[in-house]
């Protein structure tokens, strides 16, 4: 076994995302573009909000991308702009935020579940063939952490069965699968812009992409209460509008997010070589060959006593997530889809398992190798 040296704890306190170390190296440009806005008097859609639109559709490769209050309302606005309604099902997974069961809800469906793959955590396309039902009416795959899904056999699923594809890439701006850039292959993808996001808003602010004229015509709408005329509604809508300072702010980060997600490609790779010490007891995050991640999250599988760990850690000043504790089917606000225990094995087992360090651009090779290392000292000391 390796021996472990210990590395002086770091001065600065550690975060397992750091916001305001972000907000203060780029102060000035964060600041014009506020006051730019403050200045115009155009605080809802508007020029700026058009500009980060086009942005990111040009950074993406798509042809339309539409802004919306929050990554949970792009959900539901894809969703109501393809017609979910009551009787249909959306067949997604169960390990996720509750956002993405939650939309489906709301509009009367019902989410149905498929397994996740045990080494990416993310829906195995496999178990998603094996769950489509009569009522399926899409598939909502969830990029998870930061790492895309089998976005060609999923997409070709789709195809084959005849359904709606909506990527839920909230936490995956940025990743690809064999070249293919996330937020492109779907009928509609959806996106976060939450401020722990690797491109993150001030507040809440989302996005929905297409390439798909009429659905973007359909979404622009219902984003704006149905309308496309000003007291005109052709259809029911939300109000579900950006407002211009968080596309202002989210213009200049857009400018160094490769650069970003390229640092934390880097914090990951000292992280998966200090935890490689220790494989009887830590699994580090698998990466897909095809798949190309940006690192939203460092998530690890620990066999010892989670509980035990993340108070030892805090000890240690080093903060730790576990994403997340109870699956979908077993929440109770989500009975209706009639989950129990077992139902998904590879889902239970890394809901109980799973624990998140600290992933973001701020980090430095210092702050990687304390935060890796007093980890493995303590999954040793709690191991099960």
């Amino acid at each position: 076994m390796a021996v472990t040296v210990e590395i002086e704890r770091p001065t600065k306190t550690l975060q397992m995302v750091d916001v305001v170390g972000q907000y203060r190296r780029y102060q000035q440009e964060f600041d014009d573009a506020v006051l730019a806005v403050l200045r115009s008097g155009s605080y809802i859609n508007g020029p700026v909000v058009r500009a980060f639109e086009e942005e990111m559709s040009a950074y993406l490769g798509v042809r339309h991308a539409i802004a919306c209050a929050s990554g949970t309302d792009a959900l539901q606005l894809a969703m109501m702009a393809i017609g979910i309604t009551g009787g249909d099902e959306v067949l997604t997974t169960p390990f996720t935020f509750v956002a993405t069961t939650e939309t489906i809800a709301l509009l009367g469906a019902k989410p149905t579940y498929a397994d996740i793959d045990p080494r990416t955590f993310n829906v195995d396309p496999e178990e998603f063939r094996k769950k489509i039902g009569p009522r399926t009416r899409a598939l909502l795959p969830v990029h998870l952490f930061g790492q895309t899904c089998d976005l060609t056999a999923i997409a070709e699923l789709a195809r084959e069965r005849g359904l709606y594809l909506i990527e839920d890439a909230a936490q995956a701006i940025g990743a690809s699968w064999n070249g293919v850039k996330a937020c492109t292959v779907g009928d509609i993808s959806c996106i976060s812009y939450y401020p722990s996001k690797n491109l993150g808003a001030f507040g809440d602010a989302g996005m929905m992409t297409t390439n798909d004229d009429a659905l973007a015509e359909k979404l622009r709408s219902i984003a704006n209460h149905g309308s496309t005329k000003t007291y005109f509604h052709d259809r029911l809508g939300v109000n579900s509008r950006l407002d211009a300072i968080q596309a202002a702010i989210l213009r200049v980060k857009l400018k160094y997010l490769d650069e970003w997600n390229a640092r934390r490609k880097e914090v990951a790779a000292l992280y998966t070589e200090i935890f490689s010490e220790e494989p009887d007891l830590i699994a580090p995050p698998f990466v897909h060959p095809s798949a190309e991640p940006i690192w939203h999250q460092y998530s690890l599988l620990i066999r010892a006593d989670r509980t035990k760990v993340m108070q030892a850690l805090r000890e240690d000043g080093v903060p730790t997530s576990i994403y997340y504790p109870v699956p979908l089917h077993l929440q109770p606000a989500y009975q209706l889809s009639g989950g129990k225990a077992g139902d998904f094995p590879h889902t239970e087992y890394a809901s109980e398992h799973i624990l998140s360090v600290p992933m973001h651009s701020e980090l430095s090779d210092t702050e990687v190798e304390y935060i890796a290392k007093r980890f493995i000292t303590r999954v040793r000391e709690f191991k099960a």
